[in-house]
């Protein structure tokens, strides 16, 4: 049969129709949607494959705004789930897949789901949440391997669906802050912000078109994966490259290399990590236009030298949870590393003291944007809630300067910031002026206490050889004040093996110090 687009009465509005189904009825269906490590699908599958899972869902008895855990891995099951979810008016909640059973215990608690959809090699881990929260799940539903549920359920679902009539002020989906600061939030999105950030940020920005194929090393259940490699190339009708293993370095060259990408998107570490070892492939065997950065600030050193070895640069940019993607960002022909680069058109940011009053020209201030985007609540936490979204604007716990250009610097977290001599300091800024050094692979900066109780900042060093710290401590504490203002140098320097981190690259700072 020929799979025929759904479609809505005027004034609603599904996300799911606008990703799948218009694709269809621009005449994109035999057009390449996904490639996984198992195959290739196309929009027509694809769209299948979405409709069958929503039927599957009314059919286990879901109902509109029920939650759906999703705990899976990159495969063309995670689009089908979490677009199958939204065409069925059901919300799909996905989760990290590197946490632990009591992390998943607490968020299955947390979102009250009423069911869940795991890959298989993952199921164990939820055997706790399943004992003490499994009376609230209508199903569990298993992704990949012989003991899959998913293909049985999909087999037996029809291939349309009429979908729920939803408008764009509806709740959509939930994605869990990645917890940088130890505490994770479910942040509830609405059906509009996919294709907000998308014609906002992916199109005009990135310039992305129907003959892109995308690949990024930062997975689906974090927002910036999310848009990476499903809103975006959905949004245009272009290829999503998905990986379900865990991006090193290895297992991103060989994505490079044989699927040839013309857009990336990776994060500081992995492309420290990869300048760093001998897996990063030479420019005759890529074929991308430009690479894309978020998670964490880009140092300078790291972006120029990747442009130098493969001929292509990173756009860095900052975005979160709470706004979906990117706001605030580099462009082509409009680039300074070092800086975030400028506000998205359609964004408005701005800077402002403890007072709440709008900072100085070239002062640090606490960073709050406004758009379109952004996720309404975080649930259950009315008090959090408040704190962070402010009238349009969105509270993002960076710091950050405006420099004299009108390129936006970013100068650490908020909770990371150290007042040194009365004088701020920007973790960011030691970290950038450390990994300058030949020896030095990656570095953490915060505060840390001095005999007089006075706060100075310590850093945490990798090297890029492993046991070559002999002597380094002095010769690293010279390079930075030949680089900074001399009070902002570490006083004191730990070599460490690694650094702790998210499953999305972003450098745990409160856990450094902790043990400091």
């Amino acid at each position: 049969m020929t799979l025929r687009p759904a479609r809505l009465p005027d004034g609603y509005y599904n996300a799911a129709l606008d990703l799948l189904d218009r694709n269809l009825e621009e005449g994109r269906g035999e057009a390449l949607a996904v490639i996984d490590d198992a195959g290739r699908y196309s929009y027509a599958e694809l769209t299948e494959r979405a409709n069958r899972f929503a039927n599957a869902l009314e059919s286990l008895g879901f109902q509109r705004e029920e939650r759906l855990l999703l705990a899976l891995f990159d495969t063309v099951d995670f689009p089908t789930a979490f677009l199958g979810a939204i065409k069925a008016g059901v919300i799909p909640v996905p989760v990290n897949t590197l946490l632990t059973e009591q992390d998943y215990a607490t968020m299955l608690a947390d979102s009250g789901a009423r069911g869940l959809v795991v890959s298989l090699p993952l199921r164990a881990k939820f055997e706790t949440a399943l004992t003490q929260h499994g009376r609230q799940l209508r199903a569990v539903i298993v992704s990949g391997g012989a003991e899959a549920s998913l293909p049985s359920l999909l087999a037996a679902a029809a291939p349309q669906h009429e979908p729920a009539a939803t408008h764009a002020d509806d709740f959509c989906f939930w994605l869990y802050s990645s917890g940088s600061t130890g505490s994770p939030k479910g942040a509830v999105h609405l059906h509009g912000s996919l294709m907000a950030t998308a014609k906002l940020y992916a199109q005009p920005v990135l310039g992305i078109r129907a003959t892109d194929r995308v690949f990024s090393a930062a997975k689906l259940f974090f927002a910036y994966g999310l848009g990476n490699a499903l809103t975006f190339p959905f949004s245009v009708g272009a290829t999503a490259i998905l990986m379900a293993e865990r991006p090193t370095p290895a297992a991103v060259a060989k994505r490079l290399v044989e699927q040839r990408p013309t857009i990336f998107y990776g994060v500081p570490t992995l492309y420290s990590l990869m300048l760093a070892g001998d897996e990063l492939p030479p420019k005759e065997q890529l074929s991308l236009r430009l690479c894309v950065s978020a998670g964490e600030a880009l140092p300078e050193e790291l972006g120029k030298r990747w442009k130098q070895r493969t001929g292509v640069d990173i756009l860095d940019g900052i975005g979160s949870t709470e706004m979906l993607h990117i706001f605030i960002s580099n462009r082509l022909g409009d680039l300074r590393y070092g800086s975030s680069g400028r506000p998205v058109e359609g964004y408005e940011a701005k800077l402002v003291g403890e007072d709440g009053r709008p900072v100085a020209p070239g002062e640090i201030g606490d960073l709050l944007v406004a758009g379109p985007s952004c996720c309404v609540l975080y649930w259950r936490k009315r008090e959090k809630s408040r704190e962070t979204f402010l009238g349009v604007w969105t509270r993002t716990g960076d710091k950050y300067r405006l420099d004299e250009d009108g390129y936006w610097v970013y100068c650490g977290r908020s909770d990371d910031m150290l007042k040194v001599s009365g004088q701020y300091v920007s973790p960011f800024e030691v970290e950038a002026a450390l990994v300058t050094h030949p020896a030095v692979l990656e570095a953490a900066v915060v505060a840390h206490y001095d005999e007089d109780r006075l706060v100075k900042p310590k850093a945490y060093v990798v090297l890029k050889e492993a046991g070559a710290g002999g002597g380094l401590e002095e010769a690293l504490k010279v390079h930075v004040k030949g680089r900074l203002a001399p009070f902002k140098y570490p006083r004191w320097i730990e070599f460490v093996p690694e650094l702790p981190k998210t499953a999305t690259g972003k450098i745990q700072r409160f856990k450094l110090r902790r043990s400091g």
